[in-house]
């Protein structure tokens, strides 16, 4: 595998091979110091358009833990602001020769296009409301911790499924893992077409079937018109909260999470949440994303010379 650019370049077998690797990189994780030299010599360049914490934190983290340099690039006081474009940033950086690129990016199918303008490895961090699909590999991963299989799970997406990309990644990879997956949320959140890669729900009468509760935020930076009434009423109707989650139920949120909102305190800390789980998971799933593309790879030749050679 070359690039990671959609949870949907993955069959069931690859997921299984990435997370059962990433389940023997947590070792590391507990050493004193917390490195093997897995990617020495391999550069690896982060392109962050967006904001983020977690996901850009976890891949500086994991490429630095196999020991490859890493080359921080935030749009915020560079030549993007000055006009350059996508395509010129990444020919330039490639200057730098990285052997693998992460970028996140508000433009769907961003990713795809810097893949087809370097040779470096391209790894998808988020490309608008389009796909995530390191999240969802690390949402399985969590989950196969806390429950083992994915097999006959039912599992409940509820929220804000229109604008996120961790909502298309999830269903996608829970169902390959043999997960039932109905997503739910205000009709003017759901997506046209839903029904036919999983059930649909526009109430949360029937959220006691759920094995699994995730959560998701809404993307109020992404809308540009009025999707519900107001985060009040939308709080009243699908927020999750000590009466609607039971507690032989999981629940999950891909952070941040808006307190009070799509999550009530009480149920953010309480025994059935894993979000401090989803982000532990997301520096050894992602060291084993790094080793799945780079790993066999043969690394960059330097460029020949034209000079003529001295008699």
């Amino acid at each position: 595998m070359r690039h990671l650019l959609s949870i949907e370049d993955l069959d069931r077998a690859g997921i299984e091979r990435i997370l059962d690797r990433a389940k023997t990189f947590t070792e590391v994780s507990e050493r004193e110091i917390k490195k093997v030299p897995a990617l020495r010599g391999r550069r690896v360049l982060n392109l962050f358009y967006e904001a983020s914490t977690r996901t850009r934190s976890s891949f500086e983290l994991a490429a630095k833990s196999l020991s490859a340099d890493v080359i921080n690039f935030v749009s915020s006081g560079s030549s993007v602001e000055k006009g350059e474009s996508l395509k010129d940033t990444v020919q330039t950086l490639s200057a730098y020769r990285p052997d693998l690129i992460v970028i996140r990016s508000p433009h769907v199918g961003a990713a795809a296009l810097v893949a087809g303008w370097t040779t470096a490895g391209v790894v998808n961090a988020g490309d608008g409301k389009h796909e995530h699909p390191t999240q969802a590999l690390l949402d399985v991963y969590t989950l196969r911790e806390r429950l083992g299989s994915l097999e006959g799970l039912d599992i409940w997406i509820v929220g804000d499924v229109l604008h996120s990309r961790v909502a298309r990644s999830n269903i996608h990879a829970f169902t390959k893992m043999g997960a039932k997956v109905t997503v739910c949320g205000p009709p003017t959140l759901i997506p046209r077409g839903m029904e036919a890669l999983c059930d649909v729900a526009y109430n949360l009468d029937d959220l006691a079937q759920a094995d699994v509760v995730y959560a998701l935020r809404m993307q109020n930076e992404r809308m540009n018109d009025s999707f519900v009434p107001s985060l009040r009423e939308y709080a009243a109707q699908y927020q999750i909260n000590g009466r609607r989650l039971t507690a032989r139920q999981v629940l999950m949120h891909p952070g941040p999470v808006n307190r009070g909102v799509e999550l009530a305190a009480e149920v953010i800390d309480s025994p059935q949440a894993v979000i401090g789980q989803q982000v532990e998971a997301g520096v050894v799933v992602r060291m084993a994303v790094l080793y799945e593309l780079l790993a066999g790879r043969s690394a960059p030749q330097p460029a020949l010379s034209t000079a003529p050679v001295p008699a």
